[in-house]
């Protein structure tokens, strides 16, 4: 069965008490199961994982080769700052998405430098969790259209 890969990095297993004027209400375990329930009515299975250690991303980002069709990456802070999550998505060659549950162009100005997104085929932000489903789509889009190449 074809799979994605869901990660979502540091403060992210604080959402819905973590500034919800801004990331929303929804906690993440509730938009793990929203991922999950769209996969399943897509035909494929969606893996999930968070941590606040760029080391832990980085190895799932590496397993992630020959496993997953795609990885929707949520990498809070790190999508400003992380060198090694840009060459982890450039080495393994797995479609990545970049979503952020906020806009991050009407926030700080050091939010609007993406690392995350020179590697990424596309980048989804400022439509909440909704991102995530906008994001599977996308990658199983590009999957179809690969298969009928």
């Amino acid at each position: 069965m074809k799979s994605v890969l869901i990660l979502n990095g540091p403060n992210l297993n604080l959402l819905g008490t973590r500034q919800p004027e801004v990331y929303g209400a929804e906690t993440l375990a509730m938009v793990e199961e929203a991922c999950r329930a769209h996969g399943a009515a897509a035909g494929i299975e969606v893996s999930c994982f968070q941590s606040n250690h760029e080391g832990a991303l980085l190895d799932q980002i590496h397993a992630a080769k020959g496993v997953h069709i795609g990885i929707v990456l949520n990498a809070g802070a790190y999508t400003h700052t992380s060198v090694a999550l840009m060459d982890a998505i450039y080495s393994v060659e797995v479609p990545t998405v970049e979503v952020h549950l906020s806009n991050i162009h009407a926030r700080e100005s050091f939010r609007h430098t993406s690392y995350i997104s020179r590697a990424a085929i596309g980048q989804i932000c400022g439509f909440g969790s909704f991102g995530y489903l906008m994001a599977i789509d996308a990658l199983l889009q590009r999957q179809l259209r690969n298969e009928a190449s």
